[in-house]
């Protein structure tokens, strides 16, 4: 199943609560929206990449608590990006200051920041060049450093704001670098 895409901008442009609206009165179905105001409806995530995502979040959420430098979000957080998106990564986490900075009406609904660090862990029914655009999206939206991590391919694709994306083939690790200090990511937890 692949990620489908409604375009109903000729009836209806959905304002940012009225998409939220929208969302909680599905909340079975995950939506995101593109700086096109098309509605996108996200297919779930098979039993692999589920087992994989929420390994990954565990592995945030310690180090996060051992650091207490940010928050961090699971893949049913969107995000309202500056060019007028609404994202769910996989993975999200945010300086401290930065999320400390919204009021509480931002925070409790579709906080309107871009994370410091994404990540998107691709599934059976992702196509490679859509999520390597929106990785690019992240990027161009103010997001430090973002992984696109690859399963079936074993590789993971570097984001980083600035630079060129960096592949890497059959890494062990990844480092946070400087975005998420001391943060190792061991991709045992994916490659297996």
């Amino acid at each position: 199943m692949t990620a489908i895409t409604f375009n109903l901008n000729a009836i209806v442009k959905l304002t940012d609560e009225q998409f939220y609206q929208l969302c909680r009165e599905n909340p079975d179905v995950k939506f995101e929206r593109n700086t096109k105001g098309e509605l996108i409806v996200m297919p779930p995530t098979g039993g692999e990449t589920g087992k994989s995502n929420f390994e990954i979040a565990v592995e945030f959420g310690i180090w996060n608590r051992q650091t207490k430098l940010g928050v961090c979000f699971d893949s049913s957080t969107c995000f309202k990006l500056p060019n007028g998106a609404n994202r769910s990564p996989d993975v999200a986490w945010i300086k401290q200051d930065r999320w400390d900075a919204l009021t509480p009406q931002e925070k409790a609904k579709f906080p309107p920041i871009a994370p410091d660090f994404v990540l998107e862990l691709m599934s059976p029914s992702d196509e490679l060049a859509e999520t390597q655009a929106k990785m690019q999206e992240y990027m161009d939206n103010q997001v430090q450093l973002g992984w696109l991590i690859n399963p079936p391919a074993k590789q993971v694709e570097i984001y980083r704001k600035g630079k060129p994306v960096e592949i890497l083939d059959s890494p062990t690790q990844l480092s946070g670098e400087d975005i998420l200090p001391g943060f190792i990511l061991d991709l045992a937890i994916v490659w297996n």
